[in-house]
């Protein structure tokens, strides 16, 4: 007895006979590309964070005393392990490194300038002007080189607010014999700077004696002053 065919089965059957049975090696291929390719397969790679945990759980299981008692082979993981914990204890103990001291106080700033020249700098500039007769940026200059300087050395903390006679008070607390020629200093500048005052070699001398004197002088209250205590407590 023959029994019924199903409604489709022989479209089905013959669909069945259209594929290829033993498939060609390029069509093989092709065929695992396609399935490779799709999204189910990528969600599904490992990530770098996933190949990374995997490699330092192997590591880390590679650690493992040898039955021998030999040691040789773990003297590389132990000296990591040794270091990598000497820079942690490092960190909780000191800190974070901190930059050069004269480089973290550098100010750009200074009295209503964006000033990146060094103290040094600044004196130069201000003896090229002198001896070329331009009293007036001399006078500028060898002001702003004090100030630098006494920033640089941290003995005195300029912002790019401070005035010329703000810091000359700071200054005058740190350098109390000085604190008048300061004064003076800072009138001087504020004089031919904004008031249209005459500017004179023997008014630029007077400042680059001044200069000279206090470029290396240590201050009378070092501590206080380079911490932005006392000094500036006192001038506010």
């Amino acid at each position: 007895m023959i029994s019924a065919v199903p409604f489709g089965g022989v479209a089905s059957l013959g669909f069945l006979g259209d594929v290829p049975v033993d498939p060609s090696a390029p069509d093989a291929r092709q065929w695992l590309v396609n399935e490779l390719s799709k999204p189910q397969y990528a969600a599904a790679k490992p990530t770098w964070l996933d190949r990374a945990a995997t490699a330092f759980g192997d590591w880390l299981s590679s650690l493992v005393i040898p039955s021998d008692g030999n040691l040789g082979g773990l003297l590389p993981a132990l000296g990591v392990v040794i270091l990598v914990g000497l820079i942690v204890a490092a960190f909780i103990v000191f800190g974070r490194p901190r930059r050069n001291r004269q480089a973290a106080t550098r100010i750009e700033a200074l009295f209503g300038s964006d000033d990146r020249r060094t103290s040094a700098q600044l004196r130069a500039s201000a003896a090229a002007a002198a001896s070329a007769g331009d009293f007036l940026t001399a006078i500028e200059e060898i002001y702003r080189s004090i100030a630098r300087r006494q920033a640089e050395r941290t003995v005195i903390r300029v912002s790019p607010g401070t005035t010329a006679r703000d810091f000359a008070l700071r200054a005058g607390v740190a350098y109390p014999a000085a604190a008048d020629r300061l004064a003076a200093a800072a009138a001087e500048f504020d004089s031919v700077r904004y008031l249209g005052g005459r500017a004179t070699r023997s008014g630029y001398e007077q400042l680059a004696a001044l200069e000279a004197d206090l470029r290396d002088k240590p201050p009378a209250e070092l501590e206080t002053v380079g911490a932005g205590g006392a000094a500036d407590r006192r001038s506010s």
